[in-house]
């Protein structure tokens, strides 16, 4: 039977174009049938040129042929989040305030995409300048359900097989849950491991860029691809980065120690999320060290609100002031609160968050991992809301690299992530020890 190219991994394809048993052209005609066939009903795509695409993979065909390096994602396709500055296509952030919006450059990160030889695809749609209002993207599993936000489109994007990765952003918790409830693999690195030059600034103590594939594998190459010193950007450091890639590919030394920390608002968990989380907590039986966290830690998630409202007012006031009018009312109010918070509760809320991150510093020498939910459970249904980032809150105000598995299913059928969270600059070794989680609930299984 022969197997459709739109259905192979990122490293497949990779693998395939260099090896030449397979075009970038016929890859991405075939990406481009897929998303002609499903995207009228899931709306993942707020820019897309077939002729552009094509004539990118048919760039790196010649290149191929003529002998040329090839890079690592050479003739790959990659969606952008539309928050992500490309020269060649409009970058409209999810909002009628800047319809029609053309960058004169490349992020920095499309920069590293062209150089590693990948087809910029296309735009993804976005929520509302990456905040809370619901998109028009639907769930690829069932359009009657949400895909989550704000990287709504990226996340969809993958799950309904039409590219095999994307790029989205996080400032709460917006990679972690789209990829839970569209049954994709989500990686948010390091803060500060990927440069955010060219993309919307919301918050720049929180705004993370992250990363979408069909496998474990393919989320680290691509994070590893777009990874790297920024001087332009103030959350960027310069020195070494860990190889997410390396780290998916390396055997554990023994078998990882888990933490399992009960916090408060764990009572918005579903059901049939809770359980599958409990079967999978016990069947790493002694591995797993289970805590309730102590009231500080849930205090975070109102620092994270004050830092991300207090800032986006601030980076956006220009925006706010003069195009009132097109703003949504979901994002209205978040607005009129944010321009309340005071620079004394916004300076006070920075130090806490410093403190926590010294705090994780020191919590995972004890551990290899944070074992969560992605999410409250299965996609909300379509136009309520993108869903409760706050399983997520806590690690992204500490920059802590992250990453959703789709272990479970729901109730109506829709997945579920597990979530595990590592220490910061340790990417590799949080990728390590999710794929050998991987392992070990299959060989439970079989």
């Amino acid at each position: 039977m022969r197997i459709e190219p739109f259905t192979l991994t990122a490293v497949e394809a990779a693998a395939a174009i260099v090896a030449g048993r397979l075009s970038s052209v016929d890859l991405v005609k075939s990406c481009l049938a897929r998303i002609k066939e499903t995207d009228e009903a899931i709306e993942a795509w707020a820019y897309l040129d077939e002729e552009a695409a094509l004539a990118q993979a048919g760039e790196c065909d010649r290149l191929r042929k003529a002998g040329y390096a090839t890079g690592p994602l050479h003739g790959v396709p990659v969606g952008l989040k539309d928050i992500i500055d490309t020269r060649d296509m409009p970058t409209e952030r999810g909002t009628p305030v800047f319809a029609g919006r053309q960058p004169d450059k490349d992020a920095r990160i499309v920069e590293l995409l062209r150089n590693a030889g990948a087809v910029i695809m296309g735009k993804t749609v976005t929520t509302e300048l990456a905040f809370m209002h619901p998109s028009k993207t639907r769930n690829p599993h069932n359009r009657e359900f949400s895909p989550g936000g704000s990287s709504s489109g990226s996340a969809a994007a993958v799950g309904a097989s039409h590219v095999p990765l994307a790029i989205g952003t996080q400032t709460n918790g917006s990679m972690i849950r789209p990829a839970s409830y569209c049954g994709v693999y989500g990686f948010k690195p390091t803060r500060g491991l990927i440069s955010r030059s060219g993309v919307l600034q919301t918050s720049v103590s929180l705004d993370q860029i992250g990363t979408f594939g069909r496998t474990l594998e393919d989320a680290a190459l691509l994070a590893d691809v777009i990874s790297g010193y920024d001087q332009d950007d103030p959350a960027s450091f310069a020195r070494a980065r860990p190889s997410a890639a390396d780290g998916v590919s390396q055997e554990v030394p023994v078998a990882p120690d888990f933490s399992w920390l009960d916090l408060p608002y764990f009572d918005r968990l579903a059901d049939d999320a809770r359980e599958g989380l409990e079967e999978v907590v016990s069947l790493l039986e002694a591995q797993v060290k289970r805590e309730t966290a102590a009231n500080t830690l849930s205090d975070l998630v109102r620092v994270q609100a004050c830092i991300h409202e207090y800032e986006i007012c601030q980076h956006q006031a220009e925006v706010f002031d003069k195009s009132w009018d097109l703003i949504s009312d979901t994002l209205k109010p978040i607005i009129e609160r944010g321009q309340k918070i005071s620079a004394e509760e916004y300076e006070d809320s920075l130090e806490v968050k410093k403190s926590a991150e010294s705090f994780f510093d020191e919590f995972f020498t004890e551990f290899d991992a944070i074992i969560a939910p992605a999410a409250p459970g299965e996609a909300p249904r379509f136009g309520t809301s993108t869903g409760d980032p706050i399983f997520s809150t806590i690690w992204t105000l500490a920059g802590l690299p992250c990453v959703t598995l789709p272990l479970l299913v729901g109730a109506n059928d829709l997945p579920i992530g597990v979530q595990l969270i590592g220490p910061r600059e340790r990417d590799d070794r949080l990728m390590r020890t999710a794929n050998w989680l991987q392992k070990h609930l299959a060989a439970a299984a079989a």
